[in-house]
């Protein structure tokens, strides 16, 4: 793969490579409608590959924030065609690496010390890039050691870059500007969490010592004594991350073990400790060659908070959902209905998220489920679809919901993705036998 000499780290030079997009972007909208007016049958496929490559290939030079938010959206199928999901999801762990003298220019500028002044072996060829950092083999006093290295400029540009991507966002979600702050907020809290390095290994740390007694699950040491900031060094985990055993299959002994402790990881992180690994994509676990899962990244961590746990978990409830009072006294604390909607809307969103919730909370009310089962998946992007093309939804006003909403369904649309590829089925209460008495 192609290496990665320079990063633009300045606002002008960021912002000048995201024009330069623009403007291919609008050469593609310009071919596809010249086309259009000549052939009415002219679909939109071609546009949305052209558009999607040529959107990746400019973050791609960039890395950071704006490669991340490409990255997030990738993890939901449905909100997108499916050309910016398969282009897109190249951010999770397939990115142009820096070439060797920047990645050795890099490390002293984070550590004060060239790498092989620290290691007894280091290799400055990247072996797995992503959005934020990217991966190298090294080795110290017989131990393999994997060295996550931060793109330069990434911590600093958050803002910037966030500032640039928000039109985009602004059109694709049909938010509006009132009070859509809290979410741009959000978003870019997380981001700047994710870039503290120090932060991560600390929440590495602890997670992984809540978690360390459920069967199945395996983390790697780390090493803040060879870590910074901007640097973290962990133990090297043999394995392979899970989409290369996609489409072959387990056998369904493997497929319902390797799904079960996916499901009670994350089960147990959000009902035990309120808070939540909230980064599930395939590059952030791994499959050891005894069918253990590894979880390798914690940059993402999401704190849940009471007064958001509460009602979120009550609303999945069938009952609640089949309750009218209750419904709608729970999507008003989740803030999804507003006390000045109009009786249009408060109809329109009831039935909204009745038809969504009834189908998304089947696993919740199932004493068993089968993430194997394509109809429920195929349901799901049926629905995404009949949203995406509902001209009544776009009129409205798409601010809905908590801030934390953001990140929890990310973290859902991420696992319920994971635990199809796996394939498994789940005892969905299994996990509360981790949960302290």
């Amino acid at each position: 793969m192609k290496t990665i000499d320079y990063i633009p780290v300045s606002k002008l030079g960021r912002a000048g490579k995201l024009v330069t997009t623009g403007v291919k972007v609008g050469g593609n909208y310009l071919k596809y409608y010249g086309k259009k007016m000549v052939d009415s049958t002219v679909s939109k496929d071609e546009l949305n590959e052209n558009n999607a490559e040529d959107i990746y290939d400019g973050l791609k030079s960039l890395k950071g924030s704006a490669l991340k938010v490409a990255q997030m959206l990738s993890m939901d199928k449905n909100i997108m065609p499916r050309a910016y999901v398969e282009k897109f999801s190249l951010a999770q762990f397939s990115v142009p690496p820096l070439s060797v003298p920047l990645v050795r220019k890099t490390f002293k500028n984070y550590f004060g010390k060239y790498p092989e002044d620290i290691f007894d072996t280091f290799d400055a060829e990247s072996v797995h890039a992503a959005s934020i950092g990217q991966v190298h083999r090294a080795t110290l006093d017989g131990k393999k050691i994997a060295v996550k290295i931060q793109y330069p400029g990434v911590a600093q540009s958050i803002s910037s870059d966030l500032a640039l991507v928000k039109p985009f966002a602004v059109k694709m979600f049909n938010i509006q500007a009132k009070d859509s702050e809290k979410y741009f907020k959000e978003v870019e809290d997380k981001l700047t969490e994710e870039t503290d390095y120090l932060l991560e290994i600390r929440q590495s740390i602890e997670m992984s010592e809540a978690c360390a007694m459920i069967p199945g699950l395996k983390f790697p040491t780390y090493y803040p004594e060879f870590s910074s900031n901007r640097i973290i060094s962990m133990d090297w985990m043999e394995g392979n991350h899970i989409s290369p055993y996609v489409g072959k299959g387990f056998s369904k002994e493997i497929a319902d073990r390797l799904t079960q402790t996916l499901w009670d990881f994350y089960m147990f992180q959000m009902h035990g400790l309120r808070k939540v690994h909230a980064d599930p994509h395939p590059g952030n676990f791994m499959i050891d060659c005894d069918y253990n899962l590894i979880a390798i990244d914690f940059g993402c961590i999401k704190e849940v908070p009471e007064e958001f746990y509460v009602p979120y978990f009550e609303l999945a409830k069938k009952e609640s959902i089949d309750n009218p009072v209750i419904f709608d006294l729970k999507l008003r604390e989740l803030e999804i209905l507003k006390p000045d909607d109009t009786p249009e809307e408060v109809v329109y969103f009831s039935k909204l998220f009745h038809e969504m919730l009834s189908l998304f909370t089947q696993p919740f009310n199932a004493e068993t489920f089968d993430f194997s089962d394509p109809d429920f998946f195929v349901k799901i992007a049926q629905l995404g679809e009949k949203y995406s093309k509902d001209n009544q939804l776009k009129k409205m006003n798409g601010n809905r919901g908590s801030k934390h909403f953001l990140y929890i369904n990310r973290t859902f649309f991420g696992l319920y993705n994971l635990l199809h590829d796996l394939g498994g089925q789940v005892q969905t209460r299994n996990f509360e036998k981790y949960l302290k008495k």
